[in-house]
Formats: structure tokens, C-alpha cells, sequence
């Protein structure tokens, strides 16, 4: 396998998006295990009665192409993962400083990893790794110190790969979706030192 990961433009977002978002809940992260994640310890995820499909792309104004509608994105960075040529995946960093993300609030010492994708077939195969090693570098050249990343408690392929890479979950937001009650937003922050 011959992995690749290139910065591209905010052009070639239509080929980006044709990367599917979509993963099964089976488990989820229930009040004491993000408990014990807010506290820097290790959590078990617990059972979801009955397992679903989510795909945050199926909502109206959330896939990558609907995204310069809402957000000035020319400062942020783009990176692509192939696979012997063929797109696998995707990651996306907004800057430091952005005005117009609430989660980066015009810090110039955090930058947000606001996308991170990789096609089924390709998963846990090490793409989402060298993807994020990517936005780690970028993040770094560009002076940042913290890097975070946001999932939900439903999310916990998600939330494991982010605390086996060393990010922290700080914050913990019931509410933060008003069209999602039942989803805490979890915002996870890696210390870039």
C-alpha cells in the first residue's frame, strides 16, 4: 500500500466530499466515561440500544461543498490521502485567528482540526493517522500551540483515535446541537509543545 498525503485547494472540494463521513454507532460514551475522559483517565464506552448509521454529511448545510457558503475558507488548509492514486481520504484545518468559527473564537494559539475522513474500506489501515500528522505539521508551522479536535460521545472510533494520539478532552457541551439534543459535543485539545 502506497500512502500519500497532499495539501490541495479549496477547488477541489467536490472530489473531497465524495469521501464518505459515515460510521456505525454501536456504543456510545455515557456520563461517567466522559467523566473519567474530562479527568485524563482511560473510559469504556457503553452499548447503544439499538445500533444506527451516522453521516453528519446527510444534513442540510453540513457537506463539504455547502461549506464556503457559510465560512470564508481560503485560509484554511486542505490535505487528501490516496492510496496507490485513489483519494482515501481527507482533513481539514481552519488556522488560528479565524473569526468565523465559533470553536477557534480568534485565538491565534488554537487551531482547529475541522474535518478528518476517511473512506470505510481504508479505515484503521493508518490513513487517519498520517492525515492528522499533516494537520499537526501545518498546525505547528504556523505557530499554533493547540490543536483541538470536536466529536461526540456517539462518535467513539473517534474519540478513542484522538486519545490514543494524545489529545485531552476539555470540554464537555450538552446542548451545543440544537437539532441533535440527544449529542454532547466533546472538544478534544492536543498540546503542540
Amino acid at each position: 500500500m502506497s500512502l500519500e498525503v497532499v495539501s490541495e485547494s479549496a477547488e477541489r472540494l467536490p472530489e473531497y466530499s465524495l469521501i464518505p463521513i459515515g460510521f456505525p454507532v454501536s456504543e456510545y460514551l455515557d456520563d461517567s466515561a466522559i467523566d473519567a475522559a474530562l479527568a485524563g483517565n482511560a473510559f469504556s464506552a457503553s452499548p447503544v440500544a439499538t445500533p444506527y448509521w451516522k453521516d453528519y454529511d446527510s444534513y442540510p448545510g453540513a457537506r463539504p461543498t455547502d461549506w464556503p457558503t457559510h465560512f470564508d475558507v481560503e485560509s484554511w488548509k486542505f490535505f487528501a490521502a490516496r492510496v496507490d492514486g485513489q483519494r482515501v481520504g481527507g482533513a481539514v484545518l481552519v488556522p488560528n485567528g479565524s473569526n468565523d468559527v465559533e470553536l477557534v473564537d480568534g485565538r491565534f494559539d488554537l487551531a482547529l482540526l475541522w474535518d478528518l475522513r476517511v473512506a470505510p474500506d481504508f479505515r484503521r489501515l493508518g490513513v487517519g493517522a498520517a492525515l492528522l500528522s499533516h494537520v499537526v505539521a501545518a498546525a505547528t508551522q504556523a505557530g499554533v500551540t493547540e490543536l483541538r479536535a470536536e466529536t461526540q460521545q456517539v462518535n467513539v472510533p473517534a474519540c478513542r483515535f484522538y486519545a490514543e494520539r494524545g489529545f485531552r478532552l476539555k470540554i464537555a457541551r450538552r446542548g451545543a446541537y440544537p437539532t441533535l439534543p440527544e449529542e454532547i459535543q466533546l472538544l478534544w485539545d492536543l498540546h503542540l509543545g
